[in-house]
Formats: structure tokens, sequence, C-alpha cells
């Protein structure tokens, strides 16, 4: 069925860089890219790239990635619909250099590479989500009680919230310009990102210490960083446990295979 072209007013950012020589992928799964590691028979890169395109939302698909010749390595012919970006030294110099060069004229998608299990309903969900919430930038998470329910073997680093755990999906909708301004302050946490109480000390002393007694709400939170950082950034709570699984490690990658090959949501993808 045709898209409808209304829905096509959004623009993807594909992460896709590697770390240098000392990306843990070289050791952890020997390979030079890790963008390129097999999954059901395909990169992880492809993955990603063709559940973007086949959503059939977005108007413009960018890969951040060091040669324009991987894309055609881990894409095939669908190399042809994206669009070649150069990265920076960490993912949101990343992004801010990839809008340096094409400007945010529209709500942009941003994910990575390793998130191969990214499916067309979950970009549906948290795009769609993403452009009623009113926000400058939307983040997108998933609770610990929906992601343990279908894998309780899944390894995932959890913020916990009141009574709330989350973990992050790899999913950021910069819907305006003034989403921007996370970049410096993404950049200086990004080695944070697996301490918790580094990142909520960046919202100040008092919320840290509510957050350490349980005390802080997630909506607390998003409305403290807000503040901060003077523009609106609101999470986007997803329904779906494979928006939350990335591949950073072997049992990672073991897990993303075993659903990308069981799991009937992912079939038509792989075959």
């Amino acid at each position: 069925m045709p898209s409808d072209p209304s829905t096509m007013t959004w623009s993807a950012l594909v992460l896709a860089a590697g770390r240098g020589p000392k990306d843990p992928s070289h050791k952890a799964f020997a390979i030079e890219q890790k963008c390129l590691l097999p999954l059901a028979g395909k990169p992880m890169l492809h993955h990603v790239v063709a559940a973007l395109h086949a959503s059939r939302r977005f108007a413009r698909i960018t890969v951040s990635i060091e040669e324009a010749g991987l894309l055609e390595r881990a894409l095939g012919p669908l190399a042809k619909t994206v669009s070649h970006a150069m990265p920076d030294t960490s993912a949101p110099l990343s992004v801010f250099r990839a809008f340096s060069d094409v400007p945010l004229g529209s709500p942009t998608l941003v994910t990575t590479a390793d998130h191969p299990l990214l499916r067309q309903d979950i970009i549906a969900d948290f795009t769609h989500r993403s452009s009623q919430s009113g926000a400058d930038l939307t983040v997108g998470l998933a609770t610990a009680d929906i992601i343990l329910a279908s894998y309780p073997k899944a390894r995932r680093t959890f913020l916990r919230f009141g009574r709330q755990q989350v973990s992050g999906c790899n999913l950021y909708g910069f819907n305006t310009a003034a989403a921007l301004k996370i970049i410096r302050p993404w950049h200086v946490l990004e080695q944070s990102r697996k301490r918790p109480w580094r990142l909520i000390r960046a919202l100040g002393a008092g919320n840290l210490l509510l957050y350490l007694v349980g005390g802080l709400s997630l909506d607390a939170a998003f409305a403290a960083a807000s503040q901060r950082l003077g523009l609106v950034v609101k999470p986007i709570l997803l329904p779906f446990p494979e928006s939350a699984i990335d591949v950073d490690k072997p049992a990672d990658l073991e897990l993303a295979e075993s659903i990308l090959r069981n799991n009937e949501r992912y079939q038509p993808a792989i075959m």
C-alpha cells in the first residue's frame, strides 16, 4: 500500500561510525567495523536502514560513517537510498556535524547502527508520539517490566525513577532546532551513560539526592532537564521490548540473532 505523503515529513540519521582502535567490538566480535557485524545473514546496519526505508516515513535517510564505500558493503542496493555524512569524534558531535551539513529543517529520528531489532511499528509509534509531544527533543525509553517480561535474560542498564526502571532505546527525536542545545551536555555526559548517578548529578544536587532515595520520578527528571537545558525534552515510553535491545556484547548478539530468527515480526525482513 502506498504511503500517505503527509507522513513522510521526517528525516533519519543513523550513527554507524566505529570508535577507533579502542572500540570494544574489535575484541568482542573480531570485526573491523561493528556495523558490519552479521545477524541473520545481513550486516547490522542493513537491518536498521531496511526498517527505516520500509516504514516509508522518511524523506531523507543519512548514515554517519567513516567511508562512503562501507555503505555499499553493508547495504548493497539499499545504499542508493541513503546519504553519507562524515562522523566526528563522538556520537553527539557526529549528530552536530550532520546537522551542520544539512540543517535541521524537519523532525529527525536519530538512531544507531547497533539497533538491528528496529521495526516499522517501533518507528511509527515513536515518530507519531514525538510529533504529538510538543517537545523540542524526545527520548525513547522502555521499562524494565516490558523488557524482562519478554526477555528475562536481557542485560540492560536500567535507571530507577521512583518505582519505575527504564532503559534507553537509542531513539531520539530532534523535533526542532532548539533540540541541538543537547549536543554539548550530551558530549560531556556520554562517558557517564553506565553511571546513573553522574547523569542525575547533572540535574543538580537536589535531584541527585531525590534520585538516590528513590524520590525522583521520570517526569520530574525530564522537567528538570528541560529547565536546565533551556528546551522541552520529554520521554517516549515504548511498549516494545525489542526497542531497548542493542548489540554491545556477544550475549547481546546471541539474543538479537535469536529474536530475528524466531520472532515472526522479523521473518519477512530477513528472508
